[in-house]
């Protein structure tokens, strides 16, 4: 049985020493203050040697400038192959590169945007596989008249879970204070297929949740069958008799008899 044996680079003395030269290579191209100490070398290869110095510039803390010298067979001379900064420990890296699909979030679409959906994409099966008991899809299909696609069982399971989750679902605090549940609403129209049983859509303008999809167990308060709220009569105006008077005590002239305001004095009959 062979092994490979992977052979120790030893590190060349004049590319070791030359610090110097490294040095200047990195201060030509940023300011001199910006380099800081010495880190150290690393071996690359035969005669190929990387020095590390400590990069000062406050945008870049932790990195380090890179410097990898060479030195020709048989030559004395060492001389400057690369200058490269880059992340040491602890260095502040940028987050990991996500493809822009994947960045996505619901809403962020606009006017003009366009989502291209790749060919492997598991949410999506062959429009053949789309079947109903009232219609041949696969004769619809053969005819070029069926979609291309399909929603698959996956993507169906993870609607399905998005939406019974959401806002729309039954764990919202509009739900729980709801007085019963979309199933039982006369608003409530349940989507076909597969997902008649669990969602819905809402076709009440006054509700929320108009023109979306709803779970069966979600609700609002305005379910058609809420109980009606008892009729308010306004209450009538008080009705003030100012056609009488009480008697009142005076204390000066003692008690006044109670009499009407369109009572007159009666005049004895004359006689003619």
């Amino acid at each position: 049985m062979s092994r490979t044996r992977s052979r120790a680079v030893v590190l060349d003395q004049a590319c070791v020493a030359a610090v110097d030269l490294a040095r200047r290579a990195v201060e030509e191209n940023v300011k001199p203050e910006q380099v800081g100490e010495h880190l150290g070398v690393e071996g690359e290869g035969d005669r190929v040697v990387t020095h590390y110095f400590a990069c000062l510039d406050p945008a870049y803390r932790g990195w380090r400038w890179a410097v990898t010298v060479a030195r020709a067979s048989r030559a004395r001379n060492v001389t400057v192959s690369e200058v490269v900064l880059l992340p040491g420990t602890g260095a502040l890296m940028p987050p990991q590169w996500v493809p822009w699909s994947e960045r996505l979030r619901p809403g962020d679409l606009g006017v003009g945007d366009l989502l291209p959906t790749s060919d492997d994409d598991d949410r999506l099966a062959p429009g053949f596989t789309e079947t109903d008991d009232e219609t041949d899809h696969q004769m619809i299909f053969e005819y070029g008249l069926g979609r291309a696609r399909v929603l698959s069982p996956i993507g169906r399971d993870r609607a399905v879970r998005r939406w019974h989750s959401g806002e729309s679902g039954p764990h919202t605090p509009l739900a729980h204070a709801a007085p019963a549940q979309c199933s039982t609403c006369g608003f409530y129209w349940p989507l076909a297929g597969a997902l008649r049983t669990g969602f819905g859509v809402c076709a009440n303008e006054y509700a929320p949740d108009d023109g979306r999809v709803v779970a069966a167990d979600h609700g609002c308060g305005a379910h058609s069958e809420a109980a009606v709220l008892p009729h308010q009569v306004e209450p009538a105006s008080p009705i003030l008799d100012d056609l009488s008077y009480d008697t009142a005590e005076n204390p000066e002239s003692g008690p006044e008899l109670a009499g009407s305001v369109d009572e007159t004095a009666s005049e004895p009959l004359g006689h003619s």
